[in-house]
């Protein structure tokens, strides 16, 4: 099938989705803030929106199917703060709708297992951002009919964002806190992902999209330099990192996330069912 897609915040996972959508005859407008970041986006094929600023109504009423990976901030989800009832009223002809979210919801469960069933209880900031954003889309969804899907992202890595750059220049580090887990999602099972489920839609559906082998970070770090053939960066304990605050707090929670629903409702067989075989094929990406 194809049709029609508004991808509002065209970004990484949004890209890799462009990418499968694009040679099947899609036509795909991406909103984007910056002019610059505008050109880039048509050199791909996409049709480039710079957004907020311009109007968006033209695109609306021309879509099939709405992609949302834009964060939320302390107001919301920025989308609906401009055009929630765009959207509302556009309802009646979109086939689907995906709003990105991330696992982060879920909070800290000290390396524990969740599903789309566990409730959520974020610790972080930006977990509580997320919670709030996909309130108000559920909120939307209920009114209008709205064909939402939510999709809970675990760790998002692939070409440009893999850990061997780092490693190759030799600033990566091996942070080590007892017990912390996390899940991961290679960005092109992502987009393997969001193309199952607007192939099958199921409005309402929540799923949670990350490989089977959560594991700890210094674990990630120390593969990606055995596959260089360089020395493992030493561990580092937590309490002695020099770390971002926004680094930190990703080591606040720590969780085992299950995939199960996201293969069983949509036949999804993960290209990278794990971080080795993720960094497997990233190995020769030299910006990775």
């Amino acid at each position: 099938m194809s049709g029609t897609l508004l991808s509002f915040g065209h970004g990484y996972s949004a890209q890799a989705l462009a990418r499968r959508l694009l040679p099947l005859g899609w036509s795909i407008t991406g909103t984007t803030r910056s002019d610059e970041k505008a050109e880039r986006l048509a050199a791909t094929g996409i049709q480039p929106l710079v957004w907020p600023g311009t109007d968006i109504s033209a695109a609306l009423a021309d879509a099939t199917h709405l992609l949302i990976s834009a964060g939320p901030d302390e107001d919301g989800d920025p989308v609906l703060a401009e055009c929630a009832e765009a959207i509302g009223k556009a309802a009646p002809h979109l086939d689907w709708v995906g709003y990105l979210s991330t696992t982060g919801v879920y909070g800290d469960h000290k390396g524990g297992w969740v599903d789309e069933t566990t409730a959520l209880a974020p610790t972080t900031l930006r977990g509580h951002h997320r919670v709030v954003a996909e309130a108000q889309w559920q909120g939307l969804a209920a009114e209008t009919s709205l064909p939402l899907h939510i999709f809970r992202l675990a760790g998002i890595y692939g070409p440009g964002r893999g850990p061997f750059s780092k490693v190759r220049k030799g600033t990566a580090r091996r942070i080590v806190k007892e017990g912390q887990v996390f899940s991961r999602i290679h960005v092109d099972d992502i987009a393997q992902v969001l193309h199952a489920s607007i192939e099958q839609p199921n409005p309402g559906a929540i799923y949670n999209v990350c490989d089977d082998d959560p594991a700890p970070p210094q674990d990630v770090i120390a593969h990606a330099a055995d596959l260089l053939g360089v020395e493992r960066p030493p561990e580092v304990p937590i309490e002695e990192a020099e770390m971002s605050a926004m680094a930190r707090s990703f080591y606040a929670e720590s969780k085992r996330v299950r995939n199960d629903r996201m293969k069983e409702e949509l036949g999804v067989r993960l290209l990278y069912p794990g971080y080795r075989d993720g960094l497997a094929a990233l190995v020769g990406d030299e910006t990775g």
